[in-house]
């Protein structure tokens, strides 16, 4: 195994490590908790900083082994549908990410906003099939409710939190990220 190899495993599993017990410092309170959506965080993170490749897989099992562990999230319909809804952010962002021009704040920005869209409307879908084999409906109300109107804390939160922590990581020389396009597209004469 390569040490990047090992470098990018040891990452995911401390993204990993975060996501179970980030949710414990709002878990006295549920519905803080879904406001927030602490295991969010580590999700995109993980795929900003490691790749897609190792981030979307620790996204989709995330939520599932936090609760067969924990027992929360309720792993029907809630846990499955956060396994696609974080795989889908991280593969989203990951890929987005690490394709882009320039690894400044205005790509992670757009990475960030298109990730989220995606996720959300994967996980609408997922909770209309899996609420659709138990008989229930999922209406567009619910979708708005769970995807935008109750997650407006969350994404703030993400949007505030995840660049400062890559600028962070970046003056620290863990990851290599800049702030403008111009400090990218500079060319020495």
């Amino acid at each position: 195994m390569k040490s990047d190899s090992i470098k990018k495993m040891v990452l995911t599993a401390m993204f990993l490590a975060i996501g179970l017990v980030l949710p414990f410092l709002t878990g006295q309170i549920p519905q803080i908790g879904s406001m927030l959506l602490p295991m969010h965080i580590p999700a995109f993170l993980c795929a900003l900083i490691v790749g897609e490749k190792w981030g979307t897989p620790m996204a989709f099992i995330l939520p599932i082994l936090r609760s067969m562990i924990f027992g929360m999230p309720p792993m029907y319909p809630t846990a499955i549908g956060m396994a696609f809804e974080l795989a889908t952010y991280a593969f989203v962002a990951g890929y987005l990410y690490s394709h882009s021009k320039w690894k400044c704040t205005e790509a992670l920005y757009k990475c960030l906003l298109i990730a989220m869209v995606a996720g959300r409307v994967v996980w609408g879908i997922v909770q209309t099939v899996l609420l659709g084999l138990k008989g229930n409906a999922f209406t567009f109300q619910a979708f708005m409710a769970g995807a935008l109107l109750k997650a407006i804390p969350g994404i703030a939160l993400q949007l505030i939190l995840i660049p400062a922590v890559m600028i962070a990581l970046d003056r620290t020389k863990l990851v290599s990220f800049n702030n403008s396009k111009k400090e990218n597209s500079y060319q020495p004469d």
